[in-house]
This record gives structure tokens, C-alpha cells and sequence, in this order.
């Protein structure tokens, strides 16, 4: 590792349906961000594109080799000398469905790591308020660990929060960090936001990146925001609330293995006969 300490930030954004406002009104945080010293900077899922509807989606996703949110962050990244998280980006893929995919790119503009979001937020949440994804998104099926000058960061994206065992799977695969970019719901956000979130760090001994969108988007959808960064004890180190801006907080990688020698659950892993649903 080059160093032990470094500054992460996590970008809290309320992205429209116009992709190059999304991309100027990001890119001004994360030069904020890149000013008060942060090494890595993350943005949150759908940073580029908040749309509604399938026809929507698909007809403004853009293809990864031509995608003008991945080309100007890779040039932010370039031009800050930043480590950048993109959040997630909706990429046309053949045959007429999206990847939601994130990038990690580095201080030279290069991408280092790319990762599509595996599950999908297929669900009815009461009061009219439902969600299919798989309608529109091609689900990955690989999980992608990425490495930094510090550590080795997991890739997640929103929904994936609520599977722990890709996250257990990181930490034995060796990672320090966890990335979580999400539009969570404001429904869902209120009960279980923070406390998955710390849940995760807590099982894993990982710090937890949580970049988020926040507000009022098209079709009257709401997400929460509160953007967060957990330490590896589960301590909440930077809260986001509800605003546009960002939040950051010094990383100490040294604490993550301060924690799992103090409750080194990762070492107790035991095989064990599963249960069969009748």
C-alpha cells in the first residue's frame, strides 16, 4: 500500500433527465471534493441519467465506446489526478436492454475495473410505488474487485446492499473497501438505509462508501440521500443528509484490520448442510 491514510469523498447529487446537466453539476462537486483534498471521489448510481420508463432509458442509454458520461469522467479523473468512482452509468447493450454499470478509473483517465449491477429492484413497495428493473436492465453476473494505491475496493450497486454474502465474498477475496452507490427509495431509505449499511462494514471489517442521490426526480420519484462513509466498526463518519454536495472523511486502512483482529469472524466461516424449503 502507498501510505495508510487517504480522503474519500461521496458525492450526493439530484440527477435529472438531461444527461450533460448531470454531467456538469457532478463534475462540479467532485472538483469541490477534489479541493479539499480527496483521493477518491464516488458518485452515486444513475449520476448521468435519472429518467423514468423503459422507452426513456433505452432510447438515451449510449453505448460504452461512445458514452459521453464515461468520456468526460475519465477526463475529470485525468485532469483532477483523482481516483474516480462513476457511480453507475446506463449503458445500450445488444439487443435493446441497459447495463447499469459502474467504472473505477484512474488518476491517468484509465479504467481499471468495470461492474454491473447483479440484482435487480423488482418490487412492489405499497401506495402505487413499484420498481421493475429486469424490465430494462440486463443483470451482471460477476462480481468485480478493484485495485487501489491503498487497498482493494468491492463493487456493488443499490438493491445488491441487501445480498451480504457478495460482500462476505469480498472480504475473504481481500478487499478494504466497499463501494454501495444507490438512488435508494425515500421509503426504503428511511428503515433500512444506515443500518444496512453499517451492518455490512460490521460483517465484512470494510470500510463502507455509500455516494447517493437525493430529492424529488422525474415522475415524482424521491430518493434519500444521506450519503454515507462507514468504518470498518461500523461508525458512521460522514453523513450526507439530504442536500446536493458531498462529504468525506479521512481513511485509515490500518482500522480495518484493527477490526477483524478484534472480532476476526471472517477466520470462523464453517461449512454447514442448508436447510430445504418444502
Amino acid at each position: 500500500m502507498i501510505g495508510d491514510t487517504f480522503k474519500a469523498a461521496c458525492l450526493q447529487v439530484n440527477a435529472g433527465t438531461d444527461m450533460t446537466d448531470n454531467i456538469d453539476a457532478a463534475a462540479r462537486l467532485a472538483v469541490e471534493a477534489r479541493a479539499a483534498g480527496a483521493e477518491l471521489i464516488l458518485m452515486p448510481e444513475n449520476v448521468a441519467m435519472m429518467e423514468w420508463g423503459r422507452t426513456n432509458i433505452v432510447m438515451k442509454a449510449q453505448a460504452e465506446a461512445e458514452h459521453q458520461a464515461l468520456a468526460a469522467f475519465r477526463e475529470i479523473a485525468k485532469e483532477l489526478g483523482c481516483f474516480l468512482h462513476t457511480g453507475t452509468l446506463h449503458v445500450l447493450l445488444d439487443g435493446g436492454m441497459v447495463a447499469n454499470r459502474s467504472y473505477v478509473i484512474d488518476k491517468n483517465g484509465l479504467i481499471l475495473g468495470r461492474y454491473d449491477k447483479i440484482h435487480m429492484f423488482d418490487v412492489d413497495l405499497g401506495g402505487g410505488e413499484s420498481y421493475r428493473e429486469s424490465a430494462t436492465f440486463t443483470p451482471g453476473d460477476r462480481a468485480t474487485m478493484v485495485r487501489l494505491p491503498w487497498g482493494r475496493l468491492g463493487l456493488s450497486v443499490c438493491y445488491d446492499l441487501r445480498f451480504p454474502h457478495l460482500y462476505r465474498a469480498y472480504a475473504n477475496a481481500g478487499a478494504h473497501f466497499l463501494a454501495v452507490p444507490a438512488a435508494f427509495t425515500r421509503t426504503t431509505g428511511r428503515a433500512h438505509w444506515h443500518v444496512l449499511l453499517r451492518a455490512r462494514a460490521i460483517e465484512t471489517g470494510c470500510y463502507v462508501f455509500a455516494p447517493a442521490q437525493c430529492g424529488t426526480h422525474a415522475n415524482n420519484r424521491e430518493t434519500y440521500g444521506h450519503a454515507l462513509i462507514v468504518s470498518p466498526w461500523g461508525e458512521i463518519l460522514a453523513d450526507g443528509l439530504e442536500q446536493p454536495g458531498f462529504v468525506m472523511a479521512e481513511i485509515d486502512v490500518r482500522k480495518v484490520d484493527d477490526a477483524r483482529k478484534k472480532i476476526p469472524c471472517l477466520d470462523h466461516d464453517r461449512a454447514f448442510i442448508a436447510p430445504v424449503r418444502d
